[in-house]
């Protein structure tokens, strides 16, 4: 067999496999833009009610961002915590208040918020599941206090359940 007959069948057979990786390379139970947005807009509803100028973030199965909203006039330092907050919640698949109880000092995983590019572990953070209890992605909100950041992403995480 020549060297380009080879190369073909080489090219194509890499092709193929690359192809079907990327099809079964999909999470089946990922937020969908459409629940990502509800979730958002939930929680910027309950933002405005409550007076309270945050950054809100979705993240999908992957902890990859799925949507955000920075609300006029809110602290630009809170951007990145969201995003964190929401990639945290997904990482570990819980709040990040009950989180941040197991990284304080003598914690059993104190230090971990240093991990993974920076984490952040205080409340504000949430999963968000399906109406099947699985995990499809988190919100994370910041910009209020811990407390007003864990009720809006709470109302953001209930949304996609209504």
């Amino acid at each position: 067999m020549n060297l380009v007959k080879r190369l073909k069948i080489c090219v194509f057979t890499f092709a193929l496999l690359f192809i079907g990786t990327a099809v079964n390379a999909q999470i089946t139970n990922d937020i969908t833009h459409e629940e990502a947005f509800t979730a958002l807009l939930a929680a910027k509803k309950n933002a405005e009610d409550s007076n309270v100028l945050v950054n809100i973030a979705v993240v999908d199965a992957g902890a990859n961002l799925k949507a955000f909203i920075r609300m006029d006039e809110s602290y630009l330092g809170s951007i990145d915590v969201a995003i964190k907050k929401a990639k945290t919640a997904r990482y570990f698949n819980m709040d990040t208040g009950k989180l941040g109880e197991l990284t304080q000092p003598g914690g059993i995983i104190y230090n971990i918020e240093l991990t993974n590019n920076g984490m952040v572990s205080f409340p504000g953070g949430l999963p968000i599941k399906n109406k099947d209890g699985k995990i499809i992605g988190a919100i994370g909100v910041s910009g209020g206090t811990i407390e007003q950041d864990r009720a809006i992403a709470t109302v953001g995480a209930k949304s996609i359940l209504e």
